[in-house]
């Protein structure tokens, strides 16, 4: 059995990459900043140096490139690793991985397209409207792409050597918040997290509570909180959003006959919309009460530390709405 040690979230990935390019040549990377800075973010450091500078390549700031010749080196049997400094860049890019990754293979077949776009997401410290957002939707909504939401360093390392072994193109959405969070993680260089499988974070049976990323944390401290008070909540991390493991939710539900989706998008079309009407179509009967959503504010987000915080739930807004959805 591999040993476990405690590591964080953003050496996790960098782990996860070295150990990925070691097994398997034609993985490379590409990404502003990424070689001898290491990343906006620090999360390639000393990769250029072991590797060298044609495996672990700077680019100029140029988002459509760098998806684009990601595409093309797929094509020519190569596995490329993209860094977009946030995932708000995603946009810059949107022909690139929207429709040349999700729909060559569809389109042209006869060949795979074995690209992961790393996409660091969400809020910290206050980056501001445009550098902030939570786009995992998109991803759902574009057939052909496969969407990953690690919310720990574990998953963080076993779904990025998945992404990294899928012969589809995935987008890693890897939580900015999270990068100094640490968690248990195997010592084990052939560890992987398959896509597809929801981790039940927290056994229960009095509410289902689906979170994703940042929110998976908050949902299982507001459990912790709630179970003083007698309500007993079921935290189920999807950890992918493509491929989604309805049937673990599902399977949730008739347990609990409860379901509190939390995530950090925008309420208005945010996934939880399309996790909701999953349930309901699958499961009506056995809930007792509405599906109720805990989501992000549909409005920019502040560029001050504070505001942009009260813009996305609290643990607070958890208890509260799971205390409320628990009378009704």
């Amino acid at each position: 059995m591999a040993s476990e040690r405690v590591l964080g979230y953003a050496r996790a990935i960098n782990e996860a990459l070295a150990e990925e390019m070691r097994r398997d040549e034609r993985v490379w990377m590409m990404g502003q900043d990424i070689g001898k800075m290491g990343g906006v973010f620090g999360l390639t450091k000393g990769l250029q140096e072991e590797f060298g500078a044609s495996r672990v390549r700077d680019t100029a700031i140029n988002e459509t490139f760098i998806v684009g010749g990601a595409a093309g080196a797929a094509l020519g049997g190569t596995i490329p690793v993209v860094e977009l400094q946030f995932a708000d860049f995603v946009l810059t890019a949107a022909d690139e991985v929207f429709h040349k990754l999700a729909k060559w293979r569809y389109m042209h077949g006869q060949f795979e397209m074995p690209v992961v776009v790393r996409l660091p997401s969400g809020v910290v410290g206050g980056a501001g409207a445009e550098h902030s957002q939570s786009l995992e939707t998109l991803g759902m909504h574009i057939a052909g792409l496969k969407v990953a939401v690690p919310a720990t360093p574990a998953d963080a390392k076993g779904l990025l050597k998945s992404a990294i072994r899928d012969p589809n193109p995935v987008l890693f959405f890897e939580h900015k918040g999270l990068y100094r969070a640490k968690g248990p993680v195997p010592e084990d260089p052939e560890l992987v997290v398959p896509f597809g499988v929801a981790n039940v974070a927290r056994q229960g049976r009095g509410m289902t509570v689906v979170a994703t990323g940042l929110m998976v944390g908050r949902a299982l401290e507001a459990a912790d909180r709630l179970s003083e008070d007698g309500i007993d909540l079921e935290v189920v991390d999807p950890r992918t959003l493509v491929p989604l493991d309805i049937d673990t939710i599902v399977a949730s539900v008739e347990k609990t006959h409860r379901l509190l989706i939390v995530h950090e998008a925008p309420r208005t079309a945010g996934f939880g919309a399309e996790i909701a009407q999953q349930v309901q179509e699958r499961a009506f009967f056995a809930l007792d009460a509405p599906v109720w959503r805990v989501a992000g504010t549909d409005t920019p987000l502040p560029q001050d530390p504070e505001l942009e915080q009260m813009c996305i739930p609290s643990v607070d807004d958890i208890v509260e709405a799971a205390r409320a959805l628990a009378a009704v």
